[in-house]
Parts: C-alpha cells; sequence; structure tokens
C-alpha cells in the first residue's frame, strides 16, 4: 500500500471537557426555577448566559458516528495532502518510526514513497496506515480508545473516469465482448464516463519497527466496478465474468493473514492467503498507480495469486522473497491445468545512497501447461532517483505457456487473455518506462513509454508487436482527492487490433478522480 503522512488526530466536534474536568452534574428543576434563572441571568449580564450554555453543552449528547464523519471528511478537505518538513529548529524531533534507509520518495504526491516491492509491508517500518475519515469518525468515538489500540483501520475510495478516443466502433469484432479501446484494457470502453473502483479495506498492520515481539497483520480488501474485470481468478465470483461478461463486478483481490518475525536476520514477513502479483511498477488498486490508464505490459501479465509468501529482510540493502501458491489466477478448488504447485523467487535490492533499486526474479513458474492464466513470467525493475524531483523506473518481463491452442478446450475453456493464433509454444515480452517530474509539493508530471510484443497473440488475440506513449499530470488538490489527465496514443505494429479490429492506431484522452474516505 502507498503511504502517506499521517494526519493529525481532529478536534472534537463540539467544545466538550473531558470527563475529568466536567462540571458537577445538575441538579433536576421545575420550570418555574428554571424560568428565574433565565431572568437573573438577563439582569446579572453574558457571564451567567455563558455559564448556563456550557452547561447545556455539557450535558447534550455526543454527536453520533455519521455526524463525527461528515466534519472530519469537510476537514480532509480544506487540509493539503502533502505537509513540507519543518524547518523549526526548536520544534521537538518527531519520533523514530524506521530502521534502515529512509523512504526515498514523498507520498503524496507519488503513490507510493517506497522502491519497488511487492507482497509484503516494509519490514524496518511502523507501517503506520494513513488516519482516513472512516477510521477517524470511529477513533473519536465512544469505542475510539478501542480502535486505537487495535490498530484496525477501515477505508477506502472511489475512482471515476472518463475518456475521448479515436475509436467508436460499437461492434465487438474478431475480439468477442471487448470495447472499441481494447488493447487499452482497463479502459476499453470508449468515449464513455466509468466507475472504475468503490473498495473498502479493513486492515491491521504489522509494527515492523520494533525488535523485540512477534507481530501480526492482516487484509480484507472488496472492490465493485469496472476494473474487477482485471483481479478475477477462475473459480472465485468468476460466472460474473466468464459465464455472462457483465462488465461492472466485484472481487476480493486481497484477503490474507501475515506474521512478523523479528528475530529472523532483520525481520520477517510470512503471508498466508490472496495477494496480487508481488511483480510490476503499477497495481490494480487506483491510488497506487503513477496514472491513470495501465501499460500493456501490467494488463496483459498475473494478477492474483492465492499460497504462502514469505519476505526476508538480510540486511540494510537486500530483500529476498519466497513464495509457494496453487498457479496464477485460479482459486485452490477450480479444476485447471494452471492450478498445481506455483513457486515464486524475487529480491530487492536498493543501494545505500539512496539512488538506486532494483527487484526482481521469477514471478511465477511451474511446468508452464496451458491453462486459463498460466504464465511463466521473468521480471526486473530497476529504478534510479535523479534528483530529488525526478527519477525513471524501468520493467523488462518475459512471459510464455506451453502447449497453447487456439481454441476452447474441456480442459482450457476460458483464457485469461486470449486464445494464440498459432498452437503449441506462446511467449510474448514487454518492456517499460516511467520518468517523473515533481512540479510542485502536490503534484508531478509523468512521461510513460513501452514495447510489447505478443509474439502469437495469446495476450491480445492479435499476433502484434505494440507502441504505447503517454503523458499524464497527477494532482492532490487536498487530503481526499487525487485527479489524474492523460493523453495516450496506440499502435499496433503488424495487425488491425484496435477500434474492434479496424485501425492501427488509437489517440486517447482521459482523466480520473480517485476520492478517499
Amino acid at each position: 500500500m502507498h503511504k502517506v503522512a499521517d494526519s493529525p488526530q481532529n478536534p472534537a466536534a463540539l467544545s466538550i471537557p473531558p470527563k475529568s474536568k466536567r462540571v458537577m452534574a445538575p441538579i433536576l428543576r421545575t420550570p418555574r426555577m428554571q424560568a428565574c434563572m433565565l431572568l437573573s441571568a438577563f439582569v446579572t449580564g453574558s457571564n451567567a448566559i455563558q455559564s448556563a450554555d456550557l452547561e447545556s453543552a455539557t450535558n447534550a449528547p455526543p454527536p453520533g458516528f455519521f455526524t463525527r464523519f461528515d466534519r472530519i471528511f469537510r476537514e480532509d478537505l480544506g487540509t493539503q495532502a502533502y505537509t513540507p518538513p519543518s524547518t523549526d529548529t526548536n520544534a521537538p524531533a518527531a519520533p523514530v518510526t524506521r530502521r534502515g534507509y529512509p523512504a526515498p520518495f514523498d507520498a503524496p504526491p507519488y503513490p507510493n514513497g517506497e522502491w519497488q516491492i511487492g507482497g509484503t509491508e516494509i519490514i524496518g517500518d511502523a507501517n503506520t496506515i494513513p488516519l482516513w475519515p472512516l477510521t477517524a469518525a470511529l477513533q473519536d468515538g465512544p469505542n475510539g480508545e478501542w480502535w486505537k489500540k487495535s490498530r484496525v483501520n477501515i477505508y477506502g475510495w472511489v475512482d471515476v473516469s472518463g475518456n475521448v478516443s479515436s475509436s467508436h466502433n460499437p461492434n465487438p469484432g474478431p475480439v468477442t465482448g471487448q470495447g472499441a479501446n481494447f488493447p487499452e484494457i482497463y479502459d476499453q470502453r470508449a468515449n464513455r464516463i466509468e466507475l472504475n473502483q468503490a473498495a473498502l479495506y479493513f486492515e491491521r498492520t504489522a509494527d515492523e519497527f520494533q525488535t523485540d515481539h512477534v507481530d501480526w497483520g492482516f487484509r480484507v480488501m472488496g472492490v465493485y466496478g469496472l476494473d474487477y474485470r482485471y483481479m478475477i481468478s477462475r473459480g472465485l465470483f468468476d460466472a460474473q465474468l466468464l459465464n455472462h461478461n457483465h462488465y461492472y463486478g466485484y472481487d476480493m483481490p486481497m484477503t490474507y493473514f501475515t506474521v512478523y518475525f523479528p528475530k529472523v536476520a532483520e525481520g520477517m514477513n510470512l503471508t498466508v492467503g490472496r495477494i496480487i502479483s508481488e511483480a510490476d511498477i503499477e497495481a490494480q488498486l487506483a491510488p497506487n498507480n503513477l496514472m491513470s490508464s495501465h501499460s500493456l505490459l501490467y494488463s496483459f501479465d498475473p494478477y492474483t495469486q492465492e499460497g504462502i509468501f514469505s519476505s526476508i529482510k538480510l540486511n540494510k540493502n537486500w530483500v529476498i522473497q519466497a513464495g509457494l501458491s496453487c498457479g496464477g489466477d485460479v482459486a485452490l478448488w477450480q479444476r485447471d491445468p494452471g492450478r498445481q504447485p506455483t513457486g515464486s523467487v524475487m529480491a530487492q535490492w536498493q543501494s545505500s545512497d539512496g539512488k538506486w533499486s532494483f527487484y526482481g526474479g521469477a514471478n511465477q513458474f511451474n511446468n508452464g501447461t496451458f491453462g486459463y492464466n498460466n504464465l511463466q513470467q521473468y521480471v526486473g525493475t530497476i529504478t534510479y532517483k535523479i534528483t530529488t524531483n525526478i527519477w525513471t523506473s524501468h520493467e523488462t518481463w518475459y512471459m510464455y505457456q506451453r502447449n497453447a491452442t487456439t481454441g476452447p478446450t474441456a480442459d482450457v475453456p476460458y483464457q485469461n487473455g486470449f486464445f494464440p493464433v498459432k498452437p503449441g509454444y506462446a511467449p510474448e515480452w514487454a518492456t517499460l518506462n516511467y520518468t517523473m517530474f515533481r512540479l510542485g509539493h502536490s503534484t508531478f508530471f509523468t512521461v510513460r513509454n513501452e514495447f510489447f510484443d505478443d509474439i502469437v497473440g495469446n495476450r491480445t488475440g492479435y499476433a502484434s508487436r505494440y507502441y504505447e506513449g503517454s503523458i499524464g499530470l497527477t494532482w492532490w488538490p487536498n487530503k481526499l482527492m487525487t485527479i489524474r489527465p492523460e493523453l495516450r496514443f496506440d499502435h499496433a505494429f503488424d495487425a488491425l487490433s484496435y477500434d474492434s479490429g479496424t485501425r492501427k492506431n488509437q489517440f486517447t484522452a482521459q482523466v480520473d478522480v480517485i476520492l478517499h474516505f
């Protein structure tokens, strides 16, 4: 998840003194006595009136949850997203909550302050979750101390996007059921406004700064919207997509439990459950992305895995990861050739000078038998922080399946991508660059370029090479909102792939708005 600065505790809705300072409980009064009090207040002046107002406020019922939520939400809409470091030399030092090197980036405005790593919280960090309005309203209520001590957070967001495209053909074309913008898939329906994601988290993170005791965490996340299509595993909520091709639906892409062991090397996380695939600069979750749209490289590789995953911090520079899952994008109980013991081995290295990072390895490997999404993926990303305000990240992967068929079979009736145009070995490779320029405290500009070779059409349905280039702006007008306009150009070198299989070129302009709660 991305880390942003913790928000301060919001002030109380009413100026109610704490219990230890409250005035003595009032004596019950008759209407005649109350009338005498008002007359006395009028004769003696405002002090008596103020005293009566204080007593009335003191005895008023506490505000309800929705009142607290509304107040905090409005306050956060008026709060800036990024708070510059204090220059006051006399200010008390902030508490230390991190071992190892500091985070290389500011988040916000960037979606993540850390060097790229997936499938784990940051070992050596307290992993404090930002205080969003929903959790803040719970902590400000009658059971607030319990919520604070439990470190359980409930939060989410709504992401809405709209696009204008040179593609407009409403017909399905040779790739049945896809919109005109395809192979641009997260925004595959042209010239529309879409609800991409309505997401809700229920989460507790382990404190991995401390080293004296075992800690634990969990995450249960649900999402509804267009983007569910790019998270679904076969055998888990899949009928809405595979049987009915619903454009809107729901999924739970992350449901897991984590245990942190501080005495293993410099810390180890052991995670059991369903996680989003560890690799890639991007993520399915809207706030975790550098741009509104997704690259082709990200759109067509593995999405989620179910199993057990470990991450071990060897020292300040190295983290190694190893995992065992039941396959890519397939439920443990689902019959599919890709449902088999599947390994993952990844490693993260960061330089001591805070300028370089590498993350990569074998994200998913087994015998490679053709299945729903049984991709064998070998991937690497290198990130370089050029200056405080400019950085770049470059990713390349190679993937394949074996014994592919050109159409449905009894064993493989569905494909997460598409059936290739040639049977047998089905490979693809892609390379992608992001370069970011920070323009202000809460704004940055992004340039994205990529090349994608779908050699036999196993991902897009067309055996073609692709180029995609985009520019985009990310702006946080306040703590709760992110606005991301962008311009994008796509080109297919070898096939009529866009506008329902009638064009090689496509231009799109789009914008999305994320609202956190």
